[in-house]
């Protein structure tokens, strides 16, 4: 399906809407935006409801849309979570294990990692805070998520079972999604249960 931008209005002066930046936002969330990123792009809420009830956009959950022309992603629940708890949070834990394809298990909650400073009303997220450092963060598929070390000593402190943790370190390392090297790093920089199982699995 093709992915030309949407030309949703014309106007290209300051303050008037821009349908290739709200295309380029929407882009980087697998076609999903927030009305934040709507309004950057000259998109006032009258105008965004205008073109939902003209088919163009789809409004997903409050002050979420997805243009609806967009191919729809595989995990389109973790890209309207991450949408939902902000722009510095990130998909986590189990969810993130999920994503990255390591573990059998499947989560009844989606789980964001965001920071001790956020708001923490958001019902239907299992939110866990802590700091989150540009190296814990990366992109899958249009998800903001932990990276895969990160998402091992979440997942290894929050208490998912020995054999869960040892699968996923296993299957990480045989697909080339980390290395012994970056996951020995881990080891010594975590400690505690996240060291043990890490060397463990490294043996």
């Amino acid at each position: 399906m093709s992915k030309e931008p949407i030309h949703y209005a014309h106007k290209t002066a300051s303050g008037s809407p821009n349908a290739d930046e709200l295309y380029l936002a929407a882009e980087t969330r697998a076609g999903y935006f927030t009305t934040a990123q709507a309004a950057d792009a000259g998109y006032s809420r009258a105008l965004l409801a205008h073109h939902t009830a003209s088919g163009n956009l789809e409004r997903v959950d409050h002050g979420i849309y997805r243009l609806r022309r967009y191919p729809e992603s595989p995990h389109a629940d973790l890209v309207v979570a991450s949408l939902r708890a902000g722009d510095a949070a990130a998909i986590s834990h189990e969810s993130a294990l999920a994503l990255w394809d390591l573990s059998d298990v499947l989560p009844s909650e989606v789980h964001v990692t965001v920071p001790r400073t956020a708001s923490r009303r958001r019902p239907g997220l299992r939110l866990h805070t802590g700091a989150l450092g540009e190296s814990d963060v990366t992109e899958r598929e249009g998800v903001r998520v932990t990276t895969v070390e990160r998402t091992i000593a979440d997942v290894a402190r929050g208490g998912l079972s020995d054999e869960l943790v040892l699968q996923a370190i296993g299957e990480a390392l045989e697909r080339g999604l980390t290395t012994r090297a970056r996951l020995q790093h881990l080891s010594e920089t975590r400690g505690g249960r996240t060291k043990r199982l890490v060397e463990r699995a490294l043996r």
